[in-house]
């Protein structure tokens, strides 16, 4: 007979082992999980203690419909608290976390993210026309470019030329260090040693905070008025008692939406041209969609909601390729959950990639094929690449529309071949599932709709 505060079962090997299977090897050590203990199984890792994965919706849902003082999500994210801090919305619960929730929304609201749709298409136009013809080079890196200008100008607000390239610079460096012992190392490792990655990752996130709370100043004692970006909107926001957020707490939301709205999205789109380039029905369906809507002229807005198939597209992309592995909790007390009871203290881990590839939500989970979403939504306890419950990703809708303009204006204006048959590996970068080799392509030839030609998208601030 079970014992009722036991956990699910789970791989027996010792904690540091797992701890380094989810490191190294993240897809096949969960893939062998799922196989071997099912919709329920407890890992045991150094750090971290017992996470109790889940995969069916069922469980899913009851997780993401649970009392928030009974499953911490704040706590639960302890990991990334060195690069984002104390104040992000990531890492707070209860009522701290709803007021910055609140704060945050405003600026994501479907008419006024809509409004950077110019931004997003210039963007990408301009770095389109820095890209070699006939010489292999890999995708990964322009679609950060384009992402990160898209963060830098649309919620940071920085106008010059030379400064925004100064903060480029200094946040690529702490991007480029993909060292995952600077996240998962023991805390006492990355504390004590002198000469830990984790010591080296916060000297570069102390540059990026020099430029982040400059900007912050500035726009304090400066004339913010028709100002549309992120950052201006966010310091004329007031809570319930008429108080704003500090320049602390305003540099650690501005770094999660960094974190959260560049990497992952370049990502995202890196693992979509991965998909797209390695299938020839996809690419010829949607250069029939970009043909039958778009024509030979530049796009528009009022192209993006009839381009179906590639909303399809973008959706089975994160269904395959989710960012990241799982979204986690933490138990503030007793929480029963599938049957067993689990103590306070543990983990509770929705796992996004065993449950977007479940044979009965998703038939032949292996293979790409976007039109699992045609003409539906998706279920919100079966698709989770954005989390979900009153957690889910504040950006998503913004990240899902950035990501069509920026597919859209590619694959309208030149023709491109991918390098990798049968498309790539996927390895980790810090906590993130990546394109081993970052997509690399050949452009063939340029296609219509010149760069030259004047914008057709409203300009910041007029749908507001």
């Amino acid at each position: 007979m079970r014992d009722p505060m036991s956990l699910p079962s789970g791989p027996k090997q010792p904690a540091l082992f797992q701890l380094a299977q989810y490191i190294w090897r993240p897809v096949a050590f969960l893939e062998e999980c799922g196989r071997r203990h099912g919709d329920i199984f407890t890992l045991r890792m150094t750090g971290f203690g017992s996470l109790v994965l889940v995969s069916s919706p069922e469980l899913i849902r009851q997780v993401f419909t649970a009392d928030p003082e009974v499953l911490l999500a704040g706590k639960a994210n302890e990991l990334v608290r060195p690069l984002l801090g104390d104040n992000s919305v990531l890492l707070l619960d209860g009522t701290e976390h709803l007021r910055q929730r609140r704060l945050l929304l405003p600026p994501f609201h479907g008419e006024r993210m809509q409004a950077y749709a110019e931004l997003i298409h210039a963007l990408t136009s301009e770095e389109l026309e820095r890209w070699p013809i006939g010489h292999a080079f890999a995708l990964h890196r322009p679609m950060q470019t384009i992402t990160l200008q898209v963060i830098l100008r649309a919620v940071f607000g920085v106008d010059e030329e030379e400064r925004r390239q100064t903060l480029a610079d200094a946040i690529e460096r702490i991007l480029a260090f993909n060292n995952p012992a600077a996240a998962y190392a023991p805390k006492a490792f990355q504390r004590d040693f002198p000469l830990s990655p984790y010591r080296t990752y916060m000297r570069l996130r102390a540059d990026v905070d020099r430029h982040i709370f400059a900007i912050i100043a500035e726009r304090r004692s400066g004339p913010r008025e028709g100002r549309t970006d992120v950052l201006s909107l966010l310091l004329s926001a007031k809570d319930e008692q008429g108080q704003g957020m500090t320049d602390q707490e305003l540099r650690d939301e501005l770094v999660t939406l960094l974190t959260a709205g560049h990497e992952t999205t370049a990502t995202t789109l890196a693992w979509a041209f991965d998909r797209i380039l390695a299938d020839a029905q996809v690419q010829q369906r949607l250069d029939a969609e970009l043909d039958s809507v778009v024509g030979g002229g530049p796009l528009k807005p009022t192209h993006l909601p009839r381009l179906e198939y590639l909303d399809a597209v973008i959706k089975e992309t994160l269904r395959l390729r989710p960012i990241v592995p799982l979204v986690a909790r933490i138990t503030a007390q007793e929480f029963e959950l599938g049957g067993h009871r689990l103590p306070a203290g543990v983990f509770v881990a929705p796992c996004i990639f065993l449950a977007h590839r479940r044979p009965d939500l998703y038939p032949e989970p292996d293979l790409f094929r976007p039109e699992r979403f045609l003409g539906t939504r998706p279920d919100p306890y079966a698709w989770l690449p954005f989390g979900g419950g009153t957690r889910r990703c504040i950006g998503m809708a913004f990240a899902l529309y950035e990501m069509k303009v920026i597919l859209a204006t590619v694959l309208s204006r030149v023709r491109i071949k991918g390098t990798v048959q049968g498309g790539q590996r996927i390895v980790r970068r810090m906590i993130t599932l990546a394109p081993e080799h970052g997509t690399p392509v050949v452009v063939t030839e340029r296609r219509r709709n010149s760069p030259q030609a004047p914008p057709v998208f409203p300009r910041p601030g007029m749908s507001a």
